[in-house]
Order: structure tokens, then C-alpha cells, then sequence
């Protein structure tokens, strides 16, 4: 543990093409080198899979959990205290410490959810169980389970949905969990990872992984239910719940993606449905004590549906397009970037903007429509222009810059005082003159339109 590898990513992404392969068959589940169930702790504790883990907490970061113990402390403190935490593993004793408790918005500002941070030893053991129990799940997980797998992404699940509505499959039901991470019940999880994982030990420590207490406030409160967002074993723990339901929908040869908690079926007609969304329902409620949120569960069109920011369009070959509310989202950020930036220099906030504008772009980069692309770069200037405006202040400094920008005299003292408000003069003609296209390519604005150009000319 004293000596560190160089860090690299564990997981290379799979081709998009193959989102549609399946696991392993039996032969290569049985070649699969794993070791024996009852020993699995000491798998866990072994050296290479602690420097492997250790890597991977160290590549992510993250904020300290209640100790305040950052991740550049971690290796210090493991050659200190290792051989007592590995003992306290081996015989079943350790306790993690509570989880410090933040509430972050949720996607469109429509309430909050709560992410649990754990101390960064705690996310260490983690992941080290993580990477010994995923080859013992991984192998039986369901083909149309995309999310937290190597290998696959929300990409392929999109690609996958688009192909079961493409096959005539023109009916979306649209499963929402309440609250799911927060409802999960222990006992029934614990039940399903105990159908794989025998070692006493291991299942002694999820189980006070998953009880762990919250603190918040300075208080600890204790944990009878759910498994927090923002441990390294909470998302093959879901996987492991859902995978129920992902065999149920298997049995009754339903045409369906998962990605986490989001779940979407694909069925020919409304009344068709209609029924799975009640079967499905007292299933989710009944076996594994999850609650289906009614209001925003539906049977609809797909195209009047996101699935992972997507949408698509009504054509018997449907093409993807981003979903009206993943643009909204999006125009609400780039908006609170812009109103910090208001006393920053133009560059300054188009250096802010330009990893988020890339990481968007190559999230959307299957978009198959792509006016959305053209239409937000149209309005990205905008908003860009209306700060130089609100910047300039006064008619006096607004006319001199215009003309510093090619304007004539006379019209650039008539569009400087002409009383109207930023967002009207960015867009009206002296402003696109003065600062076309050209300008903003040149402080090095990424445009999404040629980002979007550029994936599909790779693809």
C-alpha cells in the first residue's frame, strides 16, 4: 500500500454498436477467476485489490466525509493504521463511520435530493468490495441493464430504446420510483445479495454500510431504510435490488431499458400499457417494497416522453433528438454561469462555459436533429453580447465601443441611446455586427453545432 501505481480508468467504454449483446454465457461465467464465496473478505483485503481501489478513490476525489480526512491524507494514514483496519475487516468488527449528509437540487430545481458522503476510508473499503462482488453479480445481470456496468453506458441504453420503437413497439410505460434510494428495504436487499455472496463477513458490512448513521447539522440520526447517493457500492447494491425486476420483465417478454432506478417498457397499444403499468406496480410494491410514484408514472407516446434527456421523433424510424427539458435544464445553467460573470471579462466566462459546453455536446452527440444545436449557439451569443451590454453602463461608453467595432457615428450613438434593455439589444442588428460569429470563434467559444458535426463525422 506504501508504494503508489500510476492512477488510469478501470472501465473502457463498449463500442455503440454492440449496445445489444448480452452477458456472458455459462461456459464464461464459469471461467470467470473469482474467489471461493465463503472467503470473500479476504479477496477484499487482499494487496492488489486495496492498491486498486485506492487508485480509483484517489482519480476521484471528493469532498471529506464527517472526519474532515481528505483523499491526499488517505495513503499517509493507511501506513499508520492498515494492519488494525485490515484486522477489524478480517474478523467482522469494523464499523464505517456516519455519512455526511448534503442536499443537492435536482435536475429542472424541482425539490432536492440527498447525497451521502462517506469518510474516504470508507469509500476506499467500498471499493474494494464493490470490485470483488461485481464478478459475482455481473455475469446474470440483464442485457437491457445499462446503468453503473463496465462496458455500458446511457448512450446504449438510448440506442436500445430507439431500436424497440423503431421494431413497431410505439407505446411507452414510463416507470417513476419514489424516492428510491431513500426506500429501499435492507432486509429485501440483503436477501438478494446474500443469494451470491455467503462470506458472513461481507454481508455483516454492507448491512452496517446501509445502517450507517446521517449526519446533518452536527446530528446523527439513524438509517432503518434506503442506501444514500454518493458511495462507491450504492450503485451495484440498486443494480442487485432491480435486478428482480429486470427478470420479471424477462419472463413475461416485455421489451424494456434500465438505466438505475429509471426504467422504461416499450408495448404495441395504450391498453397494453395500461396493464403492465398495474401488474408491473403491485410487483414493484408487493415483492419489493418500492414505491411507484403515480403522478409522474405514465403510458404514453415516446415521443411526448425523455428517457435520459432524449427524446424522439413520431417517424416510423424515429430519430433522436434532446428532449425539450434537457434544453431548459441547460439554458438554466449556462444562465447562473453568466450571472457571476457579469463582472469577469468576456474571455474569462467563455473559458468557464467551455467544459460544460463540451461535456453537453458529447452527452448529446447521438442526436440525430439537429437545429436544437444551431439554435442554442444563436442563443449563447446573445447572452454573451446582453453582458458586454450591461457591462458598457452608460450611452457614452456603449456609442464609443460600437464604433471601436466598425460601427458608424451616427448609428452607433442612436443604438446606444436608444433606451431599449440588454436582452433586445443583443439581439438587434448594431450588436451582430459588432460581435458576429467570428468574434466569439476567436475568444474561443465552442459551438455546438460544429462539436455535433464533429461526432457524427467520427461516427
Amino acid at each position: 500500500m506504501a508504494e503508489m501505481p500510476e492512477a488510469h480508468p478501470e472501465d473502457s467504454g463498449r463500442n455503440l454498436r454492440t449496445y445489444g449483446q448480452g452477458a456472458p454465457n455459462v461456459t464464461a461465467r464459469r471461467e470467470l477467476s473469482r474467489p471461493k464465496e465463503s472467503e470473500l473478505m479476504d479477496a477484499v483485503v487482499e494487496r492488489e485489490n486495496m492498491k486498486r481501489a485506492l487508485r480509483r478513490v484517489q482519480a476521484n476525489k471528493g469532498a471529506p466525509g464527517v472526519d474532515g480526512m481528505n483523499v491526499e491524507e488517505l495513503l499517509p494514514y493507511l501506513c499508520r493504521e492498515w494492519p488494525r483496519i485490515k484486522e477489524e475487516l478480517l474478523n467482522g468488527t469494523y464499523r464505517p463511520a456516519p455519512v455526511r449528509t448534503v442536499e443537492i437540487p435536482k435536475p429542472g430545481g424541482k425539490g432536492t435530493r440527498m447525497l451521502g458522503i462517506p469518510t474516504v476510508l470508507d469509500r476506499l473499503i467500498q471499493q474494494a468490495l464493490h470490485q470483488v462482488m461485481s464478478p459475482l453479480f455481473e455475469p446474470y445481470f440483464s442485457e437491457f441493464s445499462y446503468g453503473f456496468r463496465p462496458g455500458r453506458s446511457a448512450h446504449n441504453a438510448i440506442l436500445q430504446a430507439q431500436a424497440h420503437v423503431e421494431s413497431g413497439k410505439r407505446w411507452v410505460v414510463d416507470m417513476d420510483l419514489e424516492k428510491f434510494f431513500d426506500r429501499v428495504n435492507h432486509d429485501i436487499l440483503m436477501s438478494r445479495v446474500a443469494r451470491r455472496v455467503s462470506d458472513k463477513r461481507v454481508l455483516k458490512l454492507i448491512r452496517s454500510y446501509l445502517q450507517a448513521g446521517m449526519m446533518q447539522g452536527g446530528l446523527v440520526s439513524a438509517r432503518r431504510e434506503g442506501t444514500p447517493q454518493g458511495g462507491p457500492l450504492s450503485p451495484l447494491l440498486s443494480n442487485i435490488l432491480l435486478d428482480d425486476l429486470d427478470k420479471e420483465l424477462e419472463r413475461r417478454g416485455h421489451a424494456f431499458c434500465r438505466y438505475a432506478d429509471d426504467c422504461v417498457i416499450y408495448v404495441q397499444s395504450q391498453r397494453a400499457g395500461e396493464r403492465v403499468m398495474e401488474s408491473l406496480t403491485r410487483f414493484l410494491e408487493g415483492k419489493l417494497k418500492l414505491r411507484v410514484n403515480r403522478e409522474k408514472s405514465t403510458v404514453d407516446r415516446p415521443w411526448r416522453r425523455k428517457f435520459l434527456g432524449y427524446s424522439m421523433t413520431f417517424h416510423k424510424k424515429p430519430r433522436l433528438k434532446v428532449a425539450p427539458e434537457s434544453v431548459k435544464r441547460f439554458k438554466s445553467k449556462v444562465k447562473e454561469i453568466l450571472r457571476r460573470g457579469r463582472g469577469r471579462s468576456l474571455r474569462r466566462t467563455i473559458d468557464t462555459l467551455t467544459p460544460i459546453l463540451r461535456g453537453w455536446s458529447n452527452y448529446f452527440k447521438l442526436v440525430q436533429v439537429k437545429n436544437v444545436f444551431e439554435e442554442l449557439d444563436g442563443w449563447l451569443r446573445r447572452k454573451l453580447r446582453g453582458i458586454l451590454w450591461r457591462q458598457w453602463k452608460r450611452s457614452y461608453t456603449r456609442a464609443r465601443n460600437l464604433m471601436k467595432r466598425g460601427l458608424a457615428e451616427e448609428r452607433a450613438w442612436r443604438s446606444a441611446a436608444n433606451g431599449r434593455g440588454p436582452w433586445w439589444n443583443a439581439g438587434a442588428s448594431h450588436m451582430n455586427e459588432a460581435f458576429p460569429k467570428s468574434f466569439f470563434d476567436s475568444l474561443g467559444l465552442v459551438s455546438l453545432l460544429n462539436q455535433h458535426r464533429r461526432f457524427q463525422g467520427a461516427t
